[in-house]
């Protein structure tokens, strides 16, 4: 995961404060859109939003079976099978866990599974060094220590400092400080006399947060020789709290790998930009991709870095790029030079994505997808194994209930990807591969890319499905006894009463989506509404060795409670999507959603005199005043009963449709693979909303910029008639 990362960053938009954020890396927290507050149909006589009273009777019996069946020391169990040792993508280990997936499911009864294999691009390190040769000799070990109360963060198979997609080379040059790479810290360096051209960089993770492929791609436009990426403990380290073992932030020589491929410009393998990756694909010439970075790049530990940041020299650094090493933190440029040498073996490898299905009872050829990514960096006992044994509990008790002869009425597709963690690979290639059905079948995405680092639920999704996942939070209840609703609510005012201070409905999902995990192919490519959810807390071992079974055991979710009620809120929001009469979807509160982004294209300099707005503000109070009477026509039909199956078929079909009306085949300009007009990742994976009018406008192309709003005015058109049309298709 690389947002809120993953988790602050898919997603790119969280409900964390920054200091969070900067720990969990990579994200940046974003404020949820304003929505509307849940329509009348989910308090009406006690019924679920979608359902008739009825069919709300059958619901919240299997919901309740469901929730019964998860046990916490059986994903306790799972975890410490899936984090037994290293499997990072590619790997043979990575291999006998996807093998492990599919026999698990096989044996839990689910219907149809399958190990499907992509040969994608891929990137592993043959040798990385470093050595400082001026003014000093010192050699960085570029290795984790071991922790005696950890056993497994002794296994010789642990990796050292290594990111994917490094360029291979080997260079010696002067070092730089460039506080956290972004362009404006290089402007910084150069008007201070500071030229980083040709210079071996080191920057830090967060202050403020970027990904680390935006600092490698600033990094590479610069010029810099070299980029070395390092965790200063003022993110993630002693100064936030105990480090592990003793709490949970990271050590002196944690190291967060991960990858700095471009994805953001093109996900998935980087030779087969916009189709799968399947056996004779046509494949692009690697000088070609525009994903692959051109740069060397390492992480290392904050005890590695120290002592050659003590040796920089040069001016000293803005009080805002100072860390909490005991040193005095300088620009350097002169006095330290480095020889970084970096051997990556970069060729086709295979990923295996595992696929499943429990087959629907009523509707089979309706589909909803639940994903989790089973590579790791090192362990991942947080990202993504958490989420990975939380699906195994999730399709053990569906199987269970299948046993007993209670089915989804929808298919259940569940996918445990590979190579998340790499270019958001196996769900890239399995979503292109499957894009054309697709966007005939599935009603939504659900994913869990790690289920629990501690107590906070973080949400995101589409606004449509908003006012149907605080319905559902109401009828879960939370270690501590409180409802989710209640917990949730509270943490968002910062641990305050939910009657002082708590966040209203509407502001509880989070409905700005990036990027970072694997999502983004379903919103950004495919155009099926998503969901994206963890439970977060303070996690300062992000893909490191000491994300592992004893840091999630001890210290990020003791007794795996949270991991438990993920897998309960996981399957729940599964079953209502597949069970419901008609699809819970609010579009007044996708309204109020996109009336708010359209709002902050009045934050941008000069948008509001060059760009006409009005006839965008006008489709959009179309859009919601549609939905309204969408919304209320759905709930007067369900009022005496169940609908008749043709009726149900019809309005579902266009209500299935209204997320594709947002894609335009052309895409954003300059990145045609992200084809949502309404999201799409900046260069960092936080989210933007309004993507093609945004960066034009951020651009000062007014031209293109009014193009791009042309286009948005046309879709909302759009998704308002598929809204009149889901009207009008239950006759009333």
């Amino acid at each position: 995961m690389r947002r809120h990362g993953g988790v602050c960053g898919l997603l790119a938009a969280s409900l964390l404060s920054a200091a969070a954020c900067a720990a969990r890396q990579p994200g940046t927290a974003t404020a949820a859109a304003p929505a509307a507050a849940p329509s009348a149909a989910g308090r009406d006589g006690g019924r679920l939003l979608g359902f008739s009273a009825p069919a709300t009777a059958a619901e919240r019996d299997v919901e309740a079976r469901f929730r019964a069946l998860p046990d916490p020391a059986s994903i306790r169990a799972w975890h410490r099978e899936l984090t037994r040792s290293p499997h990072v993508a590619t790997s043979p280990r990575t291999r006998e866990i996807a093998e492990f997936i599919a026999a698990t499911w096989k044996a839990q009864g689910l219907d149809e599974v399958v190990i499907r294999r992509y040969d994608v691009l891929s990137s592993n390190p043959r040798r990385v060094a470093v050595e400082m040769v001026a003014p000093l000799r010192y050699t960085p070990t570029l290795r984790e220590a071991p922790i005696a109360e950890d056993p497994d963060s002794a296994q010789p198979a642990i990796s050292g400092a290594w990111t994917s997609f490094s360029a291979s080379g080997d260079v010696t040059a002067p070092v730089v400080y460039a506080n956290s790479g972004n362009p404006a810290d290089y402007d910084e360096l150069r008007a201070r006399g500071i030229d980083p051209k040709g210079k071996i960089v080191i920057v830090r993770y967060s202050n403020p947060y970027s990904y680390r492929g935006f600092k490698a791609l600033t990094a590479e436009r610069e010029g810099a020789a070299a980029m070395i990426v390092y965790s200063d403990p003022a993110e993630d380290g002693y100064a936030k709290g105990d480090v592990y073992p003793k709490g949970p932030w990271g050590p002196a020589t944690h190291l967060q790998r991960g990858g700095i491929a471009y994805d953001y410009i093109v996900p998935g393998d980087p030779l087969t930009p916009g189709w799968a990756s399947v056996e004779g694909a046509r494949r692009i010439p690697a000088s070609e991709a525009v994903s692959i970075p051109k740069i060397m790049a390492l992480p290392m530990s904050h005890q590695d870095v120290q002592p050659i940041l003590e040796a920089l020299g040069g001016p000293a650094a803005p009080e805002a790029w100072r860390g909490k090493l005991p040193i005095e933190y300088r620009l350097g440029g002169a006095d330290a030079r480095l020889h970084v040498t970096i051997d990556m073996q970069t060729d086709v490898q295979p990923n295996y994505v595992v696929e499943g299905r429990l087959l629907g009872s009523d509707r089979p050829d309706q589909w909803v997808v639940l994903g989790n990514h089973h590579d790791a960096w090192v362990f991942g006992g947080v990202d993504p194994s958490s989420g990975t044994a939380a699906m195994l509990e999730l399709t053990k008790a569906l199987g269970a209930l299948k046993q007993q002869g209670v089915r989804p009425k929808r298919t259940l597709v569940f996918a445990a990807w590979d190579g998340e963690e790499v270019t958001l690979t196996g769900s890239t290639e399995w979503g292109e591969h499957f894009r054309d059905e697709l966007r005939q079948k599935a009603i939504a995405y659900v994913n869990v890319d790690s289920a629990a680092s501690g107590p906070n639920l973080e949400l995101s999704a589409v606004g449509t499905l908003a006012p149907m996942i605080v319905e559902l939070t109401r009828d879960l209840a939370t270690p501590d006894g409180r409802t989710l609703y209640e917990a949730w609510r509270a943490a968002g005012a910062g641990g305050g009463s939910i009657t002082s201070g708590a966040r209203a409905d509407g502001e509880l999902v989070v409905t700005r989506i990036g990027s970072g995990s694997d999502h983004t192919v379903f919103i950004n490519h495919v155009g099926l509404p998503v969901v994206d959810m963890t439970f977060n807390g303070p996690y300062g071992v992000y893909h490191s060795a000491y994300d592992s079974h004893h840091w999630v055991a001890t210290i990020g979710d003791p007794g795996f409670r949270y991991n438990h009620l993920m897998t309960q809120l996981w399957g729940t929001l599964a079953l209502r999507l597949a069970n419901a009469d008609l699809l819970p979807f609010d579009v007044a509160t996708y309204g109020a959603a996109l009336a708010g982004f359209a709002g902050r294209l009045h934050d941008i300099p000069e948008a509001s005199t060059r760009l006409d707005l009005g006839a965008f503000g006008t489709a959009i109070e179309d859009l919601t005043r549609a939905g309204r009477d969408l919304s209320a026509a759905m709930t007067a039909a369900l009022a005496p009963g169940p609908l008749p199956a043709a009726t149900a078929d019809r309005v579902n079909r266009e209500l299935r449709r209204f997320e594709q009306a947002w894609l335009h085949e052309d895409g954003i300009p300059g990145r045609p693979w992200f084809k949502h007009l309404l999201f799409a990742p900046r260069y960092t994976y936080a989210a933007m909303t309004l993507p093609g009018v945004t960066e034009a406008a951020e651009a000062k192309d007014w031209t293109r910029a009014r193009t791009q709003l042309a286009v948005l005015v046309a879709a909302t058109r759009t998704a308002t008639a598929r809204t009149q049309a889901a009207r009008a298709a239950l006759g009333r």
